[in-house]
């Protein structure tokens, strides 16, 4: 084998690396973006529960919570 066929194949095994680190990468990226609307999802239903009970509560006993 001459010099040449080595290097060819270290650039093709380069390529695969690279290209599997960069879809690694991008399913990263998806999977924290769907965490984020995981957690984000979370919070508004923690707040609207937080206002169902707010208002549960002052229906309860007649008072005001403004």
């Amino acid at each position: 084998m001459g010099n040449g066929s080595g290097m060819r194949g270290i650039k093709r095994v380069a390529g695969a690396m690279l290209a599997s680190a960069m879809m690694l990468g991008l399913a990263g990226c998806n999977t924290v973006a769907g965490a984020g609307r995981d957690v984000s999802s979370v919070g508004h239903n923690v707040s609207r529960g937080a206002t169902a009970t707010q208002q549960g509560i002052s229906n309860a006993t007649g008072s005001s919570t403004h």
